[in-house]
């Protein structure tokens, strides 16, 4: 069975900020300082914003693997890692391992490990049943070892490598002339210790002589079989023991299943899975990775022993912004500075939600609380999380402990915070080759207000040339964004960073209402509702619009 996963995401919400993503790495980072048992890595629910990369980029941090669900996959189940069998294997032998390994189904493998087929108990079945086919050796091009390994058989004559090509079996008649009538040259022939049938077989120019019941055979008959090109093979068995056994020599990929196989990978869905077994009567089901190469089998059994995977959410405790399948997988901690949202657990979890502007400034206090210096690498991170937040202390977010925070990471980092900051603000605002799609998910939440689904998006700019530009780009697109995100109401904070205002644009049934309701404003001839004054969709723009909404 593969080891128990013992690794814990670090995420944060859909659609990434940079205080989302740099969060996740500095605390996963600081994670793995603990010392127990588990592994702590940093995952992404979305693409990269321009911001993030710029900032990733420059500190030289590959950007955390993507995580769009952690729903319970395949790769989490204790599937059983059993070796996969040769297609040449006999009948004989796949029962006796299926019976000692307690299992109705066996993978057939190449050498290369590719998935060939799979042989089950039914049939093997079937193929026992199969009494009336004389020529089965011939047409499965079974091997000797086959049969010398069925029989307990030893080759006295003959190459033990070769192979059945040719001839139908015979159980070897009361006489010699009974003989004659019924073989062919090439026939397989089970005899007795009777010299004379020997001898008619041989010459009768049988391809193979199974002389059972232990008889000798003498040495006339042996330099005859050798002279004529007979194969002899020897064995214990009576005639009618080795006449059972003689069909489950034939090798099982004559017999196995080679089209539409049923089988899984480590990333197909655990729910997926369950559905496709409720309508397969087998009871084990071959798993292959991306390239086909056969890895185990998984049981029913197997899925009742799932381990749900481990999350740590960062910078968001909001149903609706946490990755797909969250409720699914065990949440350890949540690290925020949101307001408490509707995200439920299933037991206890460490919860630390505090007043800041930034994620990462939580963050870093915990670093200091453990006694631990951030690399300049994560302080970067961390300075340049609490930048983009707290738009360079300019928000009504920012505190005293944010800016603070920022000079002392700064200093470990090794960067000057003004121009570091209008580098990275230039970065994010850069219009040039992006989709409006693109621009409108850099920064995008949704949200819930009773029974009321409503997103915010929120881009900051310090020309007023690109805020313009966005607008243009995001207007048009704001009624398709509404049929994509899955809400009633959408809204896109346009912020002028240095003059400390945003234009508000807006599409849905009740948007305009709400920023009247909310804010006592109208929209302008462009459709802008400017907002003075409105640079924090947290502090300033949210909670308008959700008083707004609960009064309607």
């Amino acid at each position: 069975m593969p080891k128990r996963n013992r690794k814990v995401v670090v995420i944060g919400h859909q659609n990434p900020d940079t205080d989302s993503i740099c969060s996740a790495i500095a605390y996963a980072a600081l994670k793995n300082q603990a010392g127990d048992d588990l592994t702590y890595e940093a995952r992404r629910a979305g693409r990269l914003n321009q911001e993030s990369a710029f900032v990733l980029n420059r500190f030289g941090v590959e950007p955390p693997r993507m995580c769009t669900d952690v729903l319970p996959k395949v790769r989490d189940v204790e599937y059983r890692e059993m070796e996969g069998v040769p297609g040449d294997m006999s009948l004989r032998r796949a029962w006796t391992l299926m019976r000692d390994r307690q299992i109705d189904t066996l993978p057939v493998i190449s050498q290369e490990q590719d998935l060939l087929g799979v042989i089950t108990v039914k049939d093997i079945a079937t193929a026992n049943m199969d009494v009336f086919d004389t020529h089965v050796l011939a047409k499965s091009h079974t091997s000797y070892r086959n049969i010398l390994e069925t029989l307990s058989g030893e080759m006295l004559i003959g190459d033990p490598d070769a192979i059945v090509e040719r001839g139908k079996l015979l159980i070897g008649a009361s006489s010699p002339e009974l003989m004659e009538a019924a073989m062919e040259a090439g026939d397989i022939v089970l005899l007795s210790n009777r010299y004379e049938s020997q001898l008619c077989a041989i010459e009768m120019e049988a391809s193979l002589i199974i002389v059972c019941s232990g008889a000798t055979v003498g040495r006339t008959i042996l330099k005859l079989a050798e002279e004529n090109g007979v194969t002899i093979i020897a064995t214990n068995h009576d005639s009618y023991a080795a006449a059972k056994l003689i069909s489950q020599c034939a090798p099982i990929a004559h017999y196995m299943t080679t089209k539409d196989i049923v089988h899984f990978t480590p990333v197909t869905p655990v729910d997926d899975a369950l559905h496709i077994m409720g309508k397969v009567r087998h009871r084990y089901f071959p798993i292959v990775d991306a390239e086909g190469k056969y890895i185990g089998m998984l049981s029913r059994r197997n899925l009742m022993n799932l381990e749900q995977r481990k999350l740590i959410l960062v910078d968001h405790n909001e149903a609706t912004q946490a990755v797909e399948g969250y409720d699914r997988a065990e949440i350890l901690e949540i690290i925020d500075h949101h307001r408490i949202g509707s995200l439920e657990t299933s037991g206890p979890v460490y919860f630390r939600n505090q007043p800041v502007g930034c994620t990462a400034t939580i963050v870093y206090q915990m670093y200091q609380e453990q006694g631990v210096v951030p690399t300049p690498q994560i302080a970067g991170l961390l300075l340049a999380a609490i930048l983009s937040d707290t738009l360079m202390f300019r928000s009504p977010t920012c505190t005293r402990i944010d800016e603070m925070t920022a000079k002392k990471l700064a200093e470990i980092a090794g960067v000057e915070i003004e121009s570091f900051a209008a580098d990275m603000f230039q970065a994010a605002e850069n219009l040039e080759g992006r989709s409006a799609e693109q621009v409108f998910l850099q920064d995008f939440k949704a949200f819930m207000c009773g029974d009321v689904r409503f997103g915010v998006a929120q881009g900051n700019y310090m020309t007023r040339n690109n805020l313009e530009a966005a607008r243009a780009l995001l207007q048009p697109y704001l009624e398709e964004a509404c049929r994509r995100q899955g809400v009633e109401d959408v809204y896109v904070l346009l912020t002028d960073v240095p003059k400390g205002t945003s234009s508000v644009i807006c599409s849905g049934h009740r948007a305009q209402q709400v920023l009247q309701e909310g804010f006592d404003a109208e929209c302008d001839e462009n459709g802008v509702v400017l907002l003075e004054g409105v640079v924090s969709r947290k502090k300033q723009f949210l909670p308008a619009v959700m008083a707004a909404y609960q009064q309607m």
